[in-house]
């Protein structure tokens, strides 16, 4: 029961966060916004998950997760009425940080909680349960966004997406008592040279901030490298949705896969055919070979986030799970915002092919760290 009272919070809180960004973005637009201004709407939404993933971690380990949840939900709620209050930039700027807040705190506080309930041996399941419902929600939310900007305009569009932070204070307010309070005897003070001195611990951040580049380079270039190839915005969405498809169904088959291999395994074999799909994209000249690629590249890393989390977390030390996702979640957030922004420019200078090899490599170099490490069973 506790597993899926998480699950249906991941849910309002997911849901919350991918409607968000389209309407805000959209709003901007209606504004009559530059691009410019446009990208610094979406980035305040990952400055305090970038500067406080790794605090919040530690503080849920101290002081449960049940009151800061709830903080999160007033955040998030408060974050979508500014824009309805006051039509403009600036207000579009503190209801993005606003929102960013919210992520940073549940974000991590979920993903230990996953870890936390149920049993061992349902873990993984547990951690790709919630990844679907972070596939389920990239899905639900933009849709909502923008048929609520159709219908009501963004004003009211933003009030309206409003209702799944009141529904998950809600559930926190009546049933958060199923949540683990803070621990009978809390962790000793943390530090963080400590903790990265584990080099399991930074084998995975390195493992892990390498998937999420991964991720962001290939959904990043994909509209890029179809531009190129004159194809049409139709065919470009189909690529990405063949990706999409294919993360959904690995994260489905990923707790039989776990079971008959070990999740270290799969992993690293995981990473590798992401590997593949980068070095296959310059030859995927058409629509039907983009698409195979894509679904290809999808099967491989579709495991790889999931495996990340509970890896983290199966490492990390008794009491100290929230710190040891937070600071994952750190390095993960900081990779998005200086990703992109590298590859970018290697990718104005040398073109495209270079970053497509450059991106296969890392993804290797992934794989032989997974490799190296110890394996979750004898960590847990």
């Amino acid at each position: 029961m506790p597993v899926f009272y998480v699950l249906g919070l991941a849910l309002c809180f997911f849901v919350n966060l991918s409607a968000g960004r389209v309407l805000l973005s959209l709003y901007a637009l209606h504004l009559g916004a530059q691009p410019f201004a446009v990208g610094v709407v979406l980035a305040m939404y990952y400055v305090f998950p970038v500067l406080l993933s790794w605090p919040v971690g530690v503080l849920s380990d101290r002081l449960g997760a049940r009151w800061l949840l709830f903080a999160s939900a007033l955040c998030s709620g408060a974050g979508l009425v500014v824009p309805y209050l006051w039509s403009s930039m600036p207000a579009l700027y503190t209801a993005s940080a606003l929102c960013g807040f919210a992520l940073a705190l549940y974000n991590v506080i979920l993903q230990n909680l996953i870890g936390i309930l149920g049993r061992s041996e349902d873990r993984t399941r547990n951690f790709a349960n919630l990844s679907l419902i972070g596939s389920i929600s990239n899905a639900i939310g933009p849709v909502l966004a923008g048929s609520g900007i159709d219908r009501f305009g963004p004003a009211l569009a933003s009030l309206a997406l409003v209702v799944p932070s009141v529904l998950a204070g809600a559930l926190l307010l009546t049933h958060g008592r199923l949540l683990p309070g803070p621990g009978k005897a809390p962790p000793r003070r943390t530090r963080l040279l400590e903790t990265l001195a584990d080099p399991d611990i930074w084998r995975m951040l390195t493992v892990s901030a390498l998937v999420q580049l991964g991720m962001d380079l290939f959904q990043f270039y994909i509209p890029i490298y179809g531009h190129s190839l004159q194809l049409s915005g139709s065919a470009i969405g189909i690529a990405l949705a063949s990706y999409s498809i294919a993360m959904f169904l690995m994260r489905m088959l990923l707790p039989r896969a776990v079971a008959r291999f070990s999740e270290q395994r799969v992993l690293r074999y995981s990473l590798y055919v992401s590997g593949a799909g980068f070095l296959l994209l310059p030859f995927s000249a058409g629509v039907p070979a983009l698409v195979a690629v894509a679904f290809l590249f999808g099967l491989g890393i579709g495991c790889s986030g999931p495996l990340t989390m509970m890896l983290m977390f199966d490492r990390s030390a008794e009491g100290r799970s929230g710190e040891a996702l937070g600071l994952r979640l750190t390095t993960n957030n900081a990779m998005r915002v200086l990703g992109p922004s590298v590859f970018g420019f290697i990718g104005s200078a040398l073109g495209l092919t270079p970053v497509f090899i450059l991106s296969a490599v890392m993804m290797a170099v992934g794989g032989l760290l997974t490799a190296k490490g110890r394996s979750a069973r004898a960590a847990g």
